[in-house]
């Protein structure tokens, strides 16, 4: 007798808020999924439009920060040619935290007045991309002593990145991560750069991924304006980093990633610390995921079903090893385009690699699912890219579509 399983660790219902889009979300992307198809797109693919990221934005920018705010694209986030030039038609700057990211931002038009250069280990490539004025945050004490000669002979414009006590591992809570100089290496860096004639123009933190509360905000900006304090700085511009949670999505548990912020909340404790900023003139946001999440879409096809011990295995074309690597921690809603309905029962998605691991999804799908159908993994709009591997297969096609244009801006890749 074939054994049943027990109950799977990322087992959620259809019926859970993060698999239950509006149907005009639903039939925003069916549409685009449809035309796509229809101009010859193949599966896997990636669909990107920049109106689920306009929406976003208008919200953000609504928000009474007390100070005018300023949102750097997260160029880590969605390192798309397009998108990124999207977002510098809106008027809008660029950050970036490797070469990659840099010489990227410089194709699409960015110049130095809009680019903002975060990271760790800068020293190590970013001397032959220098150019004057670039604003750089400088991220330790090794590679301050190792650029600050070229940073005072192209007069860059100057911050720091302070690790707070509230920037910490993900997987090791009680361990910090790698990021930033700690309070007392700032101070020591902020008057090592006055001796050296450059003005620290800005101070930086950024917490983590999908932060759930606003209050963390509130204990990182005062350790912030305490190392202002301390070091006789005068910031004109605060970079209060860190990413919202994305919306629409789940943890492994089940759990809304959103569930505990509010954009309300945040503004406020904005509002408050700049109290203690009185030379702030503009407040910075790089908010990736937040905003970037649902301007995208992976698409598969159904290339196998099989069933054995209770359990309907979908094999796809794409998956998590090659497409979705966020699918690990985070569960996102999956919706059949050809509109499959009646009895659910327990499905596993999985990609066409030869590894257990590449599972996309585990939960309640229409039977009715079979071979040659495609599925639209929703909210493929942060990280997916920049963690898209060639396992065993290739890269796959990215489309864009934005308002009536829709083309392919990049080809799979040839086997």
């Amino acid at each position: 007798m074939a054994r049943s399983p027990g109950k799977l660790p990322s087992e959620s219902t259809p019926e859970s808020p993060a698999f239950c889009h509006p149907a005009e979300t639903l039939a925003f992307w069916r549409s685009g999924v449809r035309e796509a198809l229809d101009r010859g797109a193949t599966t896997p693919f990636y669909l990107f439009d920049p109106q689920p990221m306009a929406a976003v934005m208008a919200r953000m920018e609504a928000l009474n920060l007390g100070r005018p705010a300023v949102h750097w694209y997260s160029t880590k986030t969605q390192p798309l040619a397009a998108s990124l030039d999207w977002w510098r038609r809106q008027g809008r700057p660029a950050e970036v935290v490797s070469e990659r990211e840099l010489r990227l931002v410089r194709e699409v038009g960015y110049d130095v007045e809009n680019t903002l250069i975060n990271g760790p280990a800068k020293h190590r490539w970013l001397p032959a991309l220098s150019q004057p004025s670039m604003r750089v945050h400088f991220d330790s004490i090794h590679e301050l002593d190792q650029l600050i000669p070229l940073a005072k002979k192209d007069r860059w414009r100057a911050g720091l990145r302070i690790c707070t006590s509230e920037e910490y591992d993900g997987e090791v809570p009680e361990l910090p991560t790698q990021f930033g100089f700690t309070p007392d290496e700032a101070v020591s860096a902020a008057r090592r750069l006055k001796r050296a004639g450059i003005e620290v123009e800005s101070l930086h933190f950024h917490l983590r991924t999908q932060v759930g509360s606003a209050d963390c905000y509130a204990r990182a900006l005062a350790e912030v304006a305490q190392v202002a304090s301390t070091a006789r700085l005068s910031p004109r511009f605060l970079d209060v980093g860190g990413g919202w949670p994305a919306q629409g999505t789940l943890s492994r548990g089940g759990k809304r990633l959103d569930a505990g912020f509010a954009a309300e909340p945040f503004a406020l404790v904005v509002r408050q610390a700049l109290k203690r900023f009185p030379t702030v003139e503009q407040v910075w946001l790089e908010n990736g995921r937040h905003v970037t999440a649902a301007s995208g879409v992976l698409v598969v096809a159904v290339q196998d079903v099989k069933e054995r011990r209770g359990l309907r295995q979908l094999i796809c074309d794409g998956g998590r090893t090659m497409n979705a690597l966020v699918s690990i921690w985070e569960q996102h809603a999956l919706h059949p385009l050809e509109r499959r309905t009646g009895v659910t029962c327990r499905t596993a998605v999985y990609g066409p690699t030869c590894m257990a691991f590449d599972q996309m999804v585990r939960r309640q799908l229409p039977r009715s699912i079979r071979i040659g159908d495609r599925l639209i993994w929703f909210e493929a709009g942060a990280y997916h890219l920049p963690w898209e591997t060639r396992f065993s297969h290739g890269l796959a096609e990215i489309w864009w579509r934005e308002g009536d244009r829709m083309e392919r801006v990049r080809a799979a890749d040839a086997p």
